[in-house]
């Protein structure tokens, strides 16, 4: 949230917001984008400095014109690039985790590397400790984006709280990196105590960045409104700042995943072959370029002032409007839900005409709260997708390990995921959205998700099969990650299946709440509203941890299967 209401009634309520209109909300349809976003039929044909809005019949009458994306802005690509940089420390380092914790110390090795035909490791705790850890880890830095969007709205802004965010990340990088030298490596318990140390200080910046990078990109793009051009070709198209935004959603998770693939391959490869130290060293360098690039655009980014946390107000709207309306039923109770008492006219003319200390919101705040509450209903099933995401992400490393590699590192194989989403956004961007949108299919946001959770469900099919097939194939049966195990002869490449559908999953439901949470979010509540999202994320991992005992021998195939019966 990155603003909050005056007390002096509606007109300081619409120039906090910048005049921009919110939608009454029609809790039967769908979110269709712009079309219930930002576009007004009133504005048709009205031209203010050579702006010109569409029509109504070119909205939605039989001659519509078809909607484009606007260019995207510098500002945006320059903190697209922090934005990889630090994906590469973040990626690059916790790609390694599953082994450093799971894999004891390789015989005769001091840096924990297991050349070409061992498998590399340092603490030696087995894969319900590795399991563990890296779900607490991945709840962490999920939880802090809460405070980090606080701390945003109330005292920093979101560009210095990036900032802070990224200085407290490197001390939790250098401490990493002293897990893992050669002095401390060879003692399981200090290494240990280090590296869970780091791992916390990590979280608090990585937390804090999240929070905040996200709806920092899509502000750089400041129009709001609807308008027709020509392109070069005579034909006449109208620029959709929703779809402008989502482009831009695209192209910043291409830069994500851009620093992951670079990074977890990079690394893996040092942890195989040099040791730990060096894939703890080489992202902590790279962390390195994201305060310099947040130094070089300082004066070139549009930011917002912290002024003030709306949480307070918001809980005030929704206790009011939900009285007498309480139910476990949410759906049921935000439709049955009465706003119009929660508006300040009819407060103040239910406390006998005299305004409240507390309330300090307008009639506005009302309808910006309601809106935030649609969105964040939608998030409500994405616990269930990171549940099923993460089991990938830790048991499918676990997996390769059993599996015959001819060299490669155990831990490279999963940059098949981030190696799909590079090749398949701009496929999507130039030909998939475009196709879909010249045929007249309105694939909106809720759709793309519901694709996604269907692809990431079948996913987890693919990595209980192939599970099945290591259990069979393996010298020790249902036991086949055990220490002494030699490795089936499947081949580790089998698991692409698993890794292909997941990022297709990740472009339809990932990408695409990431764009809701900031279209559906009012201005002053992006910070919070975006923290809200990364937070499901925090619900999954903590769920993810009663399936722990399940990351074990021989459950795996329960395990993966159970993902699948959640999605």
């Amino acid at each position: 949230m990155s603003g909050h209401t005056l007390d002096d009634g509606i007109a300081a309520g619409l120039t906090e917001v910048e005049l921009k209109k919110v939608p009454i909300i029609d809790e039967k349809k769908d979110w269709h984008g712009a079309d219930s976003y930002e576009a007004d039929p009133n504005d048709a044909s009205f031209s203010q400095d050579g702006i010109i809005h569409p029509t109504e019949d070119e909205l939605h009458g039989p001659n519509k014109l078809r909607r484009v994306s606007d260019s995207i802005p510098w500002p945006a690509y320059l903190i697209a690039l922090v934005e990889l940089a630090e994906r590469f420390s973040y990626y690059g380092t916790t790609a390694v985790f599953t082994n450093f914790i799971q894999r004891p110390l390789p015989p005769g090795s001091r840096t924990g590397a297991g050349g070409k035909d061992v498998t590399s490791g340092a603490l030696g705790l087995g894969t319900q400790a590795s399991t563990g850890l890296t779900t607490f880890n991945a709840f962490w830095v999920y939880v802090i984006p809460l405070f980090g969007a606080y701390i945003a709205d109330t005292r920093l802004g979101r560009f210095k709280t990036i900032c802070w965010s990224v200085l407290i990340a490197l001390i939790g990088h250098a401490i990493m990196i002293v897990s893992s030298v050669p002095t401390v490596i060879v003692h399981p318990n200090s290494a240990l105590a280090c590296f869970v140390i780091a791992l916390i200080i990590m979280g608090v910046g990585t937390g804090g960045f999240k929070a905040n990078i996200s709806p920092l990109v899509a502000e750089q793009y400041k129009v709001e409104h609807l308008s027709v051009k020509t392109l070069n070709s005579g034909e006449r198209v109208i620029v959709d700042p929703a779809q402008t935004t989502a482009r831009i959603y695209l192209y910043f998770y291409l830069m994500i995943n851009i620093g992951a693939l670079v990074g977890q391959i990079g690394m893996t490869y040092s942890e195989k072959y040099v040791g730990f130290w060096l894939a703890y060293t080489l992202p902590t360098i790279m962390f390195l370029l994201c305060p310099i690039v947040l130094w070089v655009g300082r004066n070139r980014y549009e930011t917002s002032p912290p002024k003030g946390s709306v949480v307070a107000d918001a809980i005030h709207v929704f206790r009011i409007a939900a009285r007498g309306h309480w139910s476990l039923n949410f759906a049921k109770m935000r439709r049955e839900m009465d706003w119009d008492r929660a508006r300040p006219v009819n407060v103040i003319q239910g406390s006998g005409g005299e305004r409240p200390s507390w309330l300090r919101y307008d009639e506005q705040f009302v309808d910006e709260v309601r809106r935030a509450l649609k969105a964040c209903q939608v998030f409500l099933f994405y616990p269930l997708y990171w549940i099923s995401y993460n089991q990938l992400n830790n048991n499918l490393t676990s997996q390769a390990a059993t599996m015959t590699t001819n060299g490669v590192p155990n831990d490279v194989i999963n940059n098949l995921d981030p190696l799909a989403l590079i090749i398949f956004i701009p496929i999507c961007d130039y030909f998939v959205y475009p196709g879909l949108r010249r045929a007249g299919i309105n694939f909106s946001p809720i759709k793309r998700i519901f694709a996604g959770f269907l692809t990431a469900a079948l996913a987890m099919v693919w990595a209980a099969v192939i599970q099945y097939y290591i259990y069979q194939r393996s010298e020790c049966g249902y036991y086949a990650n055990g220490n002494k195990c030699a490795p089936t002869d499947l081949n580790v490449w089998t698991q692409s299946g698993s890794y292909i559908l997941i990022a297709f999953s990740e472009i339809f439901a990932s990408i695409s709440g990431l764009e809701y949470a900031f279209q559906m979010a009012p201005k002053r509540m992006r910070s919070m509203v975006m923290a809200i999202f990364l937070f499901m994320s925090a619900i999954s991992s903590a769920i993810g941890e009663a399936f722990n005992p399940l990351a074990a021998d021989p459950h795996l195939i329960l395990e993966n299967l159970t993902g699948f019966a959640l999605l």
